[in-house]
């Protein structure tokens, strides 16, 4: 299925994340130094897609959409991906008699 979305993710002063959503990579391309195509993507539609200087990616999500991050928001939720789950614990159910 191809890609229709070119979204990308940056943050603002406050570190909320800031979405924007595009129908092609034309926009990124004005605001954005492309320095070559994707050709290793396990994701074949990503293949031939532009890298940017200063932007993580491309990266798929999902099935339609091509994925920009700015280096902050790839780190930080990295990071919040990376970080373990608490583990759930089970309560001993009490029978009654």
């Amino acid at each position: 299925m191809a890609k229709n979305t070119w979204r990308l993710v940056s943050q603002n002063r406050d570190g909320d994340l800031v979405i924007h959503d595009y129908d092609s990579p034309e926009p990124i391309l004005r605001a954005h130094l492309q320095i070559g195509i994707d050709d290793c993507s396990t994701d074949l539609d990503l293949r031939g897609a532009p890298v940017f200087r200063h932007l993580v990616g491309p990266m798929p999500e999902g099935k339609t959409v091509v994925r920009y991050e700015t280096p902050e928001v790839f780190e930080v939720l990295t990071r919040e991906w990376s970080m373990p789950r608490p583990k759930r614990t089970r309560r001993a159910r009490s029978r009654s008699s």
